[in-house]
């Protein structure tokens, strides 16, 4: 991780969902669920394998058509911490289809990206709807990453209230 101190070189956005914090939970803890929002606009999840418990790991695909044809970026990383719906810390770094970390600069990434990252999600029952407050440490505020967070996070909002609906 590039930095101890969650205000340096994180996202972090803060969410209100109207639904119960034990289906925002199930958003990012069950594959199902996780493919059908994860990833920036136009991005599919074809591959989401998560053995959520601390020490379990995850290997997720992304998939985006481009003029080039189709592109996959494969993540992977290490559940940290797990208290069941209230908050959810696990690693993430670039890697092939086998969940062998790549470099940052072997994928593209500019100088100084880092190799691990980590994402932090906090959930908060505030009468009956959900505060989240997703921190990805480790990738600046003003990034794509950061854009592709929001992308991602409008499109978990409106699968919650398709679930919920």
């Amino acid at each position: 991780m590039a930095d101890n101190n969650p205000s340096v070189d994180s996202v972090v956005i803060e969410r209100t969902l109207d639904a119960p914090v034990d289906l925002i939970w199930q958003m990012w803890t069950d594959p199902q669920h996780f493919k059908a929002w994860y990833g920036p606009d136009g991005a599919t999840i074809p591959v989401a394998k998560m053995d959520v418990r601390v020490g379990g790991t995850r290997l997720v695909c992304m998939q985006m058509e481009t003029p080039d044809g189709t592109m996959q970026m494969w993540f992977t990383g290490e559940y940290r911490e797990i208290v069941e719906n209230e908050r959810l810390v696990y690693t993430e770094s670039m890697s092939d289809e086998n969940g062998n970390v790549r470099s940052p600069s072997d994928m593209g990434m500019p100088e100084g990206h880092p190799e691990t990252t980590e994402i932090i999600v906090e959930l908060d029952d505030v009468s009956g709807r959900t505060k989240m407050v997703m921190t990805h440490a480790g990738v600046p505020g003003d990034s794509p990453g950061a854009a592709g967070w929001n992308m991602a996070l409008d499109k978990l909002a409106a699968h919650v209230e398709a679930q919920s609906g």
